[in-house]
């Protein structure tokens, strides 16, 4: 949530996308000046779409790395099912 608008967040800016990706914000500007993302201008700026940041994550993660998150996450849920049930039923 936007702490401003209380509304959700639906764009990002080049260097937050920079930041999550893990490179430089000039990489990212030149992404989309290469048209490989999509941004729209405001003012000097870009910013990058929601909708269009997953699909360009889908991007940076490759395949190995999917699967060692997915192994990760299938971990952490038999772990602390328990705790995610009970933290359900409040």
């Amino acid at each position: 949530m936007n702490k401003e608008t209380s509304s959700p967040l639906v764009f990002l800016t080049t260097t937050q996308v920079a930041k999550i990706l893990g490179v430089s914000r000039v990489a990212v500007q030149k992404q989309i000046k290469s048209g490989k993302i999509h941004a729209d201008k405001v003012g000097r700026n870009y910013v990058i779409s929601i909708d269009e940041f997953r699909a360009v994550i889908g991007e940076y993660i490759t395949p190995e790395k999917k699967r060692k998150i997915d192994s990760v996450i299938e971990r952490i849920v038999k772990q602390y099912q328990e705790t995610f049930r009970l933290l359900g039923l409040e």
